[in-house]
């Protein structure tokens, strides 16, 4: 479905950040390596340091080299919401997951969207993982079509992707920290957690 891969796939490479279509909202999103990108999406949003970013990707699997082992509830969590609209904050990895994404923080929240443009960037992107936020200035409401991503990021990003009819359902995903057997709602949004 995606037309413009190779684009795509350069703007990462070189420390550049994409607006792009998930199954909540619109999100922003860059190379986690690259600290350049990561403070251009802090400028392009006014968005306070102490806020972390998240890491999403197409699977699980391509998470998991970024965080420590997840708790058992929180494997639960993920075999049960992802794809889908939870996003899981655990115990980062320390020495994959840079301090500059996660604010600092010994945490990190990670997703995968179900969303089949999403998929298809991010299995051309380095990695397969994204640094994400919604694609917003903060404290204004996310964008939730393509038409107000474009409004809120052209002339800011490098590129606003066409969501080809791949819809997002309006409603930010709900973000739930695990740590031991401890479960935290830290913001109720699109899915009711069970466990």
């Amino acid at each position: 479905m995606l037309k413009n891969k190779e684009e795509i796939k350069k703007i990462l490479e070189n420390d550049g950040v994409i607006a792009f279509v998930t199954d909540t909202v619109w999100g922003l999103g860059c190379l986690p390596s690259s600290k350049k990108a990561v403070k251009k999406i802090y400028e392009i949003k006014k968005r306070e340091a102490q806020k972390p970013l998240i890491l999403m990707s197409n699977e699980t699997y391509n998470l998991l080299n970024y965080v420590q082992i997840i708790p058992k509830i929180g494997q639960q969590l993920v075999k049960k919401y992802f794809p889908g609209a939870l996003t899981l904050v655990v115990k980062k990895n320390p020495e994959t997951t840079p301090d500059y994404v996660t604010s600092g923080m010994d945490t990190v929240g990670i997703r995968v969207p179900d969303n089949e443009i999403f998929k298809e960037i991010c299995e051309i992107a380095p990695n397969h993982v994204l640094a994400t936020t919604s694609a917003n200035l903060s404290h204004q409401p996310s964008a939730k079509t393509y038409e107000q991503a474009k409004e809120n990021m052209e002339g800011l990003v490098d590129l606003v992707i066409e969501d080809y009819g791949c819809f997002c359902k309006g409603l930010e995903s709900t973000v739930v920290g695990v740590f031991d057997d401890d479960v935290k709602i830290f913001r109720q949004g699109a899915v009711n957690i069970e466990y």
